[in-house]
């Protein structure tokens, strides 16, 4: 019997990938993660915006949004910390990050399999992406896990409201001038208790939307990433 049991023993233990295989694995599935992250990026017909090289802290890739064809419509770029929703009070408090969205204008066009219209892009629509963004990464410290849910609807709701008046009589938005290419241009900001989100319009022919937290939103400088490699 313990002649039978060794051999087992140590077929099972050959069978095992060691420490060493199993972050050579991790690491490999990492790299091709990022890989298909850049190249979803790389598909986009329009230009990426990120904050300039004032910041220097670390940039990395988020998701982007596509149409039923699969063109990209839309993306995220990130910069400082990787935001949480954890319900810690003192961990969100101590989070410093902001997020850069690229919307492509668009006028009123139909979808790309010809069933329906989808509605032309605007400043507003960077900032119901950015208003979304950031409630996704928030979690009030006095809500259980059972109620986020419907809390997240309902102020997910409010932004889209709010992002639709971006202009209107008694608007929650004011107006903050920030250099996109070294040229000021105006965005539509707004502060809330979970951070700030800001909107605006470029010349380069994109809507560009923002949303942080710890990181003030008056010195920031959006200008083109023409090389995703600081973010991968």
């Amino acid at each position: 019997m313990e002649t039978t049991s060794r051999p087992t023993a140590q077929n099972t233990a050959s069978d095992s990938p060691g420490p060493d295989v199993e972050d050579a694995q991790s690491a490999e599935r990492a790299a091709a993660a990022a890989r298909s992250a850049a190249d979803a990026y790389a598909r986009a017909p329009f230009p990426w915006y990120g904050l300039d090289e004032a910041f220097t802290g670390p940039r990395w890739l988020m998701q982007v949004g596509s149409a039923a064809d699969g063109v990209v419509q839309h993306g995220s770029l990130g910069h400082g910390d990787e935001p949480s929703i954890r319900t810690e009070a003192t961990a969100v408090e101590k989070e410093r990050f902001a997020v850069v969205i690229t919307v492509a204008a668009s006028p009123v066009r139909r979808s790309g399999d010809g069933t329906g219209v989808l509605d032309a892009t605007t400043a507003s629509s960077a900032a119901w992406l950015a208003g979304s963004g950031l409630l996704a990464h928030t979690w009030p410290p006095q809500l259980d896990h059972s109620l986020r849910d419907d809390w997240l609807d309902q102020q997910t709701e409010t932004a889209f409201e709010l992002a639709d008046d971006l202009e209107g009589e008694g608007s929650a938005w004011s107006t903050l001038s920030l250099p996109v290419d070294g040229e000021p241009t105006t965005f539509h900001y707004r502060e809330s208790e979970f951070g700030w989100v800001l909107a605006g319009s470029t010349a380069a022919g994109v809507h560009i939307g923002a949303y942080g937290r710890g990181m003030s939103a008056y010195g920031l400088g959006f200008f083109e990433v023409r090389d995703l490699a600081p973010y991968v």
